[in-house]
């Protein structure tokens, strides 16, 4: 186990027979160090402090402080929406929004990339409204079932900005055309998008600069913020409606008001600061570089998601171990159900806190655990 973080991205590890060793973090979601900067920490510390530990409750029940507050402010203005709505993850604000909508919208058709993140595909489910999956990113197959639903029917598109498996991104223009053609809302999770793309780190959907066609974005607090919770931002009417019916936000004990002073501290930092997202572009592009130039099975991704191919589950597993037992490396396998069976990987999450010495390092344990293994290489 992790027994404390150290100079991220490396650790203390404390193995099962109690010995101790420092390891290099090459699966953190903890994109930009936002967990480990010096803004974010000191203005846990104030809140601490300040209002305590915990919030105390749920947002209608004594649980809503001037950070909470604070926070949906910043979030709403990150991506140019009236307002926002915090939860206490990402995973649950997917389901409670997702499922919530089918309450609100009588009738409605919700519509899902084959590719959703699980959060999304069990808001869809629990919601019990009728559901359509559309081929990966193929807007030609999105457009089929468009024009095969009433145009009288209310529809809801559901897709990501980016997907964190293989790494590509959502085609948020195309998504848009369609959703304005045919009369559907658009719903964008911007999960693994928010802090690194676009303006001020807005997202995909500011990157490609469709955020003022997008109707709902849903992103976390939890990867490039640093800190932990999941947000939704939209009109106020949107907004206003999740918050009166979803049972996820009536019923949980709010954010604690020291991760809210993070979260605000850290976006505000990001909507200032290129350097971060600078760096991590910088440093995915070179260990792609580096993996492709040593015949490693890379999968060519346009973000800074950086998945190696293994392909059988057992193997995968092996590696994994032995980056940690060997090589003072820690990333997880990626296995079935997260990818389907035979697409088994290794996910690297470059960043810019990781060094030209780490990913040297790691290049070379791959290429000798491939040789040991007998793994397949690039073509």
């Amino acid at each position: 186990m992790l027994r404390k973080r150290g100079n991220f991205p490396t650790a203390d590890f404390v193995a099962p027979d109690g010995s101790r060793k420092t390891i290099t973090i090459w699966c953190s979601n903890d994109y930009l160090g936002m967990g480990q900067h010096p803004k974010v920490l000191q203005a846990m510390h104030t809140a601490l402090e300040e209002v305590g530990a915990g919030a105390g409750g749920t947002r209608n029940i004594s649980g809503t402080t001037h950070y909470h507050v604070e926070l949906e402010r910043e979030l709403a203005d990150l991506h140019g929406k009236e307002a926002a709505l915090t939860f206490t993850s990402g995973y649950v604000s997917n389901d409670t929004t997702l499922s919530t909508l089918a309450k609100i919208l009588p009738n409605v058709v919700l519509i899902s990339d084959a590719l959703n993140h699980n959060s999304m595909i069990e808001g869809i489910r629990r919601s019990g409204a009728e559901k359509k999956i559309f081929r990966h990113n193929d807007v030609a197959h999105l457009e089929e079932i468009l024009q095969s639903i009433d145009p009288s029917r209310p529809k809801v598109i559901a897709f990501e900005g980016v997907y964190s498996m293989d790494g590509d991104f959502g085609p948020t223009e195309a998504i848009c055309d369609l959703a304005e053609k045919y009369g559907a809302l658009t719903y964008i999770d911007e999960v693994h998008a928010v802090g690194m793309y676009g303006p001020r780190g807005s997202g995909v959907a500011g990157r490609d600069g469709t955020m003022s066609r997008i109707d709902i974005v849903e992103g976390t607090l939890g990867k490039a913020i640093g800190v932990m919770g999941g947000y939704i931002t939209a009109k106020a009417e949107i907004v206003d409606a999740i918050r009166s019916y979803a049972p996820g936000f009536i019923f949980s004990t709010s954010l604690a008001p020291v991760i809210c002073a993070g979260a605000i501290a850290s976006i505000r930092h990001l909507k200032e600061s290129d350097a971060e997202r600078e760096g991590q572009q910088a440093a995915a592009a070179k260990l792609k570089r580096m993996l492709k130039e040593s015949g490693l099975p890379v999968i060519e991704s346009p973000s800074h998601i950086v998945p190696v191919m293994v392909g059988e589950p057992t193997c995968c597993k092996a590696v994994s171990d032995a980056l940690l037992r060997d090589y003072d490396i820690y990333v997880q396998p990626i296995n079935y159900p997260t990818v389907p069976r035979g697409t088994e990987r290794l996910r690297f999450t470059p960043g810019p806190l990781h060094t030209d010495a780490m990913m040297q390092k790691l290049v070379g344990a791959l290429n000798e655990l491939w040789k040991y293994h007998a793994l397949r290489r690039a073509a």
